[in-house]
């Protein structure tokens, strides 16, 4: 558990730098120049970031989208590790999720992670809330916390993640083994508002922020 919560911090760290210091500094996602010179000039991004890997690739986008996930898996080097770290023997899961799913659009951003409340919680945490990091073991299901503003990004752990997505998308019966906890059962949030984050961040997340070893002893 203590490793998912990890990872799964990570991954809000990286898609928040990833928001602020590449997206939003080439001004391809609809920030008019008036405000972006506004950002740059209060909060500049370092010149020399912590995550250059990321700066490896022209206009990262950290969402998988079906038309081209393994275009993008072979590019960032996905297609050579397992979950969590890429999607070597999860391909067919992802495609299949993907498919379910109707974009894999940015927009201007409030982060929040796994079921952390928003309501009754306003003065410390805002209204607003426009990504949710989450997985399966993590994620509301009581309507009662649905804001049809807000987009939810699962960070895939293992074959079951998306697996559980997918059976959720396509109304079928939730197979629950293999996870650490109950995962939710039904889904409060509609397929436009749900996208996969690239496992690449948590492997860059892992290897360069972590170090974590690449080879694990016997």
């Amino acid at each position: 558990m203590r490793g998912y919560l990890v990872a799964i911090f990570l991954s809000a760290v990286f898609l928040y730098y990833v928001l602020h210091c590449i997206l939003w500094g080439t001004n391809v996602y609809w920030v008019a120049p008036v405000e972006m010179k506004r950002r740059n000039k209060i909060q500049p991004c370092l010149s020399k970031p912590a995550f250059a890997s990321l700066l490896r690739f022209h206009q990262f986008h950290p969402f998988l989208c079906a038309a081209d996930f393994r275009k993008i898996a072979s590019l960032y080097g996905s297609d050579k590790f397992d979950l969590p770290y890429g999607m070597r023997t999860s391909a067919e899961y992802f495609r299949l999720a993907l498919s379910k799913l109707q974009s894999c659009d940015l927009f201007d951003e409030f982060d929040k992670m796994n079921n952390g409340p928003v309501l009754g919680h306003e003065e410390e945490v805002g209204r607003r809330t426009t990504f949710r990091l989450f997985y399966p073991e993590s994620v509301f299901s009581d309507p009662i916390h649905n804001d049809p503003n807000t987009t939810v990004i699962l960070t895939a752990f293992k074959p079951h993640d998306l697996r559980w997505l997918l059976e959720l998308l396509m109304g079928d019966k939730i197979n629950t083994n293999g996870f650490w906890k109950k995962p939710a059962l039904n889904l409060i949030y509609k397929p436009y508002q749900i996208r996969i984050l690239d496992p690449f961040i948590i492997r860059t997340a892992a290897y360069e922020l972590l170090h974590f070893p690449k080879v694990f002893p016997k």
